[in-house]
């Protein structure tokens, strides 16, 4: 029936507006106009008059608003930097779906993704491959690129008419659909309604010894993305605003602005840019609404991607862009510094060290974590979902010394362990490099980088290793190629 009814709607408005160019990819059996949503009624509506020109197939329009931007207190994992706030928008467009590795091949000539597949999203770009991506494809279409790139400063021409990523209050706006709970299907989100890790649905931390708790119980995990449009999209048309790939967005990482705000485009510097929306490998808690992501702007990884938006009013103005990244410093000593539990992260610490010949430092506990699984597992839990910071029994008597710290601990639900919390709030990094490696059991680096990064904003953060429990046989091999990548000495 669906089918049928949305040939007959595409029928019209191929009667009604004959001559207007259509250049987009079908991905589903979707109309093949732009949709326009009315934010009342969050149902979308088929717009007939279509400005000119004409808008790629599969673009939305949202008709701006006023919502409640970030996290109440009751929400369960919120994190302080989602404080709610008020923000006005005004109109703009946004594809239904992320970018796919064929769209992105077509512009740029090259598919960085970890995964292959042309209706796969594209992965492995990083924020600048995205800038540059939204520029290139403007520029193919005839349109006025919105960013000027020098260097490592980015602006952005607020009248063009181009490409361009959604700011970070466009793409929560999008993402909830009207919705004010957690995830925009108002449900404890399951793997049947996007992809993430659904081993882990929403509050499985608090539940996972008594499973029957929980709204949504655990799920496929698909250890990969997935075409575009596999999922119902969200009241708004919109698909994959939850899980598959995260999704850079234009704003550098900073606290909210929390009077009301019109149009808000973010910090005017920083170190770190925010992505959205979590990917395949995340936690249900990590692709909630009003999450937020960073890393470096010319950090990728395999679970990240880009969805786009243009304007559609006539913007004004340029927003000036500036990074507060330094290159780190250098001639200094090298300190290993690690937090272990059952004894694998301690093992790799034990062979950079036995490479590097860099002194080596267990971060220690005034009170251990119990030596018992289950009970270690609840006791993360509490102390992540607190925000904890567990007091350290042992101390770095001069950090000043060293310039580099390769950072080692295991994955807990996904992020740091809180020790390793204590430890960076301790001491002054600032322009320090942190090489961060991790032991884990399949759910590689998790967000443990977004929660380092929130901490120490003012760290080079190098390029990290993730190893699977203890690393096996290769284990000498995979730490000698990590640390030549970052440029560390090998005995």
């Amino acid at each position: 029936m669906k089918r049928i009814l949305t040939a007959f709607l595409t029928l019209l408005l191929i009667l009604g507006l004959a001559g207007c160019g259509n250049t987009g990819q079908q991905h589903t059996d979707m109309p093949v106009d732009s949709t326009q949503v009315n934010p009342e009624s969050n149902t979308p509506t088929i717009e007939m008059n279509l400005p000119a020109p004409a808008l790629p197939e599969e673009f939305v329009l949202i008709n701006g608003g006023t919502f409640q931007m970030g996290s109440s207190e009751p929400e369960a994992w919120r994190i302080e930097d989602e404080a709610a706030h008020t923000v006005t928008l005004s109109d703009y467009y946004i594809s239904q779906y992320e970018v796919t590795q064929e769209e992105y091949q077509a512009v740029m000539g090259t598919n960085p993704s970890a995964f292959s597949g042309e209706n796969l999203p594209v992965d492995s770009v990083s924020w600048v491959d995205a800038i540059l991506y939204c520029n290139a494809r403007s520029a193919q279409e005839g349109l006025t690129p919105a960013y000027t790139v020098e260097g490592q400063n980015v602006s952005w021409d607020r009248s063009a008419n181009g490409y361009r990523l959604p700011t970070e209050a466009e793409w929560e706006y999008a993402c909830r659909a009207g919705t004010e709970t957690p995830f925009n299907t108002e449900t404890s989100i399951s793997a049947n309604e996007a992809n993430y890790w659904g081993h882990y649905p929403y509050l499985i931390e608090d539940n996972y010894f008594s499973q029957g708790n929980l709204e949504t119980k655990p799920g496929v995990y698909r250890q990969t993305t997935v075409a575009v449009g596999s999922f119902q999209p969200n009241a708004w048309g919109l698909y994959d605003m939850h899980g598959n790939v995260g999704e850079w967005v234009w704003d550098w990482y900073g606290g909210y602005e929390t009077d009301t705000q019109t149009d808000p485009t973010g910090p005017s510097s920083g170190t770190r840019r925010v992505y959205r929306g979590g990917g395949w490998n995340d936690f249900a808690k990590n692709l909630r609404s009003a999450y937020r992501a960073t890393l470096p702007p010319d950090s990728a990884s395999f679970n990240l991607g880009l969805r786009l938006v243009r304007n559609a009013g006539n913007g004004s103005g340029n927003v000036e862009s500036s990074s507060m990244q330094t290159n780190g410093q250098t001639g200094g000593s090298i300190l290993i510094a690690y937090f272990s539990w059952g004894g694998n992260t301690r093992g790799i610490a034990q062979e950079i060290q036995r490479q590097t010949g860099a002194e080596l430092f267990e971060i220690e506990l005034v009170t251990p974590y119990s030596t018992d699984y289950n009970t270690v597992l609840d006791q993360a839990q509490r102390d992540q979902n607190e925000q904890a910071r567990p007091e350290l029994s042992v101390h770095v008597e001069d950090m000043d010394q060293y310039d580099t710290i390769i950072l080692g601990y295991p994955n807990w639900w996904a992020s740091i362990p809180m020790p390793i919390a204590s430890f960076l709030e301790e001491y002054d990094f600032s322009g320090k490099t942190i090489i961060p490696f991790c032991s884990h059991g399949g759910g590689r680096f998790g967000q443990s980088l977004t929660a380092i990064t929130k901490l120490v904003p003012d760290v080079v953060l190098g390029e990290g290793l993730a190893i699977s429990y203890s690393g096996g046989s290769s284990l000498a091999d995979d730490v000698a190629e990590w640390l030549n990548e970052n440029g560390i000495p090998i005995n």
